[in-house]
């Protein structure tokens, strides 16, 4: 068995998996729906979207599998990372040297076929896969490989939404932050503030703003009408 090698530049690539925030959490229904969907269209037994860590694969969605992880040592997508660009295929894994003996191969699941899209973000990190894997040998035809591939990408748009979601909440809880702050700064010394966006035009005023003028903080300033 020919465990995988780390991927060139592994430290770089596991600070991208971090920023999606996405190991510990609950499973979710869309990333099911694929899973059960690249099964279905490659008729296989089981359909796995991993990730990896530095030792371990996990499943972000497992069908017709209930283990939720393995050791990376044993796992075939760690090999489908080092070619990113690529759909990895192992029609049948007891004539392959690389996977033969593989304890995964001789044991339960008993993978013989296998079929791997890997995972890669908009900065070119390969964060997992999403594959296929069936106890008989098999061959995929064009269509399959095509529409294995779509449901890949569509693995990715979700994490990377997922991705900008948290990193739109990490903005506003700082810019929360820096208003109370300011808040508390502007009531210490008597004094206001106030913000205008210039695309949508809308003033925003510190609480201490409409202290000065008297007026309650449901008030909407119009600026047409001052």
């Amino acid at each position: 068995m020919k465990k995988p090698e780390k991927t060139k530049n592994e430290g770089d690539r596991l600070k991208e998996l971090e920023a999606y925030d996405i190991l510990n959490a609950e499973q979710e229904g869309d990333f099911d729906f694929l899973t059960k969907m690249a099964a279905q269209i490659c008729n296989t037994e089981i359909s796995l979207i991993s990730l990896f860590t530095e030792d371990r694969q996990l499943f972000l969605s497992h069908h017709g599998l209930e283990h939720k992880e393995t050791s990376k040592e044993y796992s075939f997508c760690a090999h489908a990372l080092h070619q990113p660009d690529k759909l990895f295929i192992i029609e049948n894994a007891l004539e392959d040297e690389r996977f033969q003996d593989n304890p995964l191969v001789i044991q339960e699941p008993f993978i013989h076929f296998y079929a791997g899209v890997p995972l890669v973000n908009e900065n070119g990190y390969a964060l997992g896969t999403l594959c296929v894997i069936d106890s008989e040998p098999k061959t995929l035809d064009v269509e399959q490989k095509k529409m294995l591939k779509s449901l890949a990408n569509q693995v990715m748009k979700l994490l990377e939404l997922r991705k900008k979601q948290i990193e739109t909440s990490n903005i506003n809880h700082e810019l929360r932050r820096n208003l109370d702050l300011l808040e508390e700064t502007q009531q210490a010394n008597k004094i206001g503030g106030w913000e205008l966006d210039i695309a949508t035009g809308e003033t925003i005023w510190t609480e201490f703003v409409y202290y000065i003028h008297e007026v309650p903080l449901d008030f909407k300033f119009d600026k047409k009408v001052q």
